[in-house]
């Protein structure tokens, strides 16, 4: 029997070993993988109604896919509901927004490569966000709830 390389194990991570924390933002945050080595980072966020982010893009492409409720960009046209994907190219800006009328959370799972830079109103970068960071912040939310870190998140 062949051995397994550590990077061709399955991960599994359950509800109970990445739990939710509310980043008190009006959104909900489970960090369920980061690479540190491709730099890519997956996240699942809960929106209440009306939250909007700041105006963002990312250095590399990102993926989504909404689980739960409805939610779409300042900059387009169309809305997110339940079983919808997008993807944004590396350096497409845009503003995530969660209709105030929506009746439930939204929730929607983002593979994110790279950074997210955060802009002002004149477009220049006000704050960064990456995958070390995030995982950082995650565990400092999760130690504040009283929770403890999870494993097997990076890998």
């Amino acid at each position: 029997m062949a051995l397994t390389a550590p990077q061709d194990i399955v991960r599994h991570v359950g509800e109970s070993d990445s739990p939710w924390v509310d980043t008190g933002t009006g959104v909900d945050l489970r960090v369920v993988r980061f690479d540190p080595l491709r730099g890519t980072w997956v996240i699942l966020n809960r929106f209440r109604p009306g939250v909007r982010l700041q105006t963002h893009r990312h250095t590399g492409p990102v993926d989504g896919f909404t689980l739960r409720g409805r939610w779409h960009y300042l900059e387009y046209d169309f809305y997110s509901t339940a079983g919808s994907y997008i993807y944004e190219p590396a350096n497409s800006v845009h503003t995530l927004d969660v209709p105030e009328d929506n009746r439930e959370e939204t929730e929607v799972l983002f593979v994110i490569e790279g950074a997210l830079l955060n802009l002002d109103a004149e477009g220049n970068v006000e704050s960064v966000t990456d995958g070390p960071g995030m995982l950082e912040a995650y565990y400092a939310m999760l130690e504040a709830a009283g929770q403890p870190r999870p494993n097997g998140i990076v890998h």
